[in-house]
């Protein structure tokens, strides 16, 4: 098989339908281990958008979990911060103790909601920038 140029693969997407579409980047997910989340965000602005709508899909596309105070289960904060990144127990300790501090910088809207999620359910206080 011969090696397709971008234009070519491009024209060749152009022709399948959504539902198709949506099967090929499961597909490519799953060969890859990759997630097409981000690719598809700025693709679609290339589509007929603008540049300022550009620029407001990449910051809505990236977030920072951000605890604000550990609350009254700071031991559960801790592990939860520990499940979340791969800090030490006296790294974590430090993040939680010095808060507000960023538990995740740049993660997608999904890892951003999941991770604020289990802090507060572990009883910590989070916001996401």
């Amino acid at each position: 098989m011969a090696k397709l140029s971008t234009d070519e693969l491009l024209d060749a997407f152009k022709e399948l339908t959504l539902i198709e579409l949506s099967e090929f980047v499961k597909k490519f997910e799953e060969t890859f281990e990759v997630t097409a989340a981000a690719p598809v965000a700025v693709a679609a602005p290339a589509a007929g958008g603008a540049g300022a709508a550009a620029e407001e899909v990449e910051e809505k596309d990236s977030f920072d979990v951000v605890l604000e105070s550990a609350g009254e289960k700071k031991i559960q904060v801790i592990k939860e911060v520990r499940a979340l990144t791969s800090l030490g127990l006296g790294e974590a300790k430090a993040l939680v103790d010095g808060a507000p501090s960023n538990v995740l910088e740049g993660a997608n809207k999904e890892t951003a909601e999941k991770a604020k999620a289990q802090l507060e359910e572990a009883g910590a206080t989070v916001t996401l920038k």
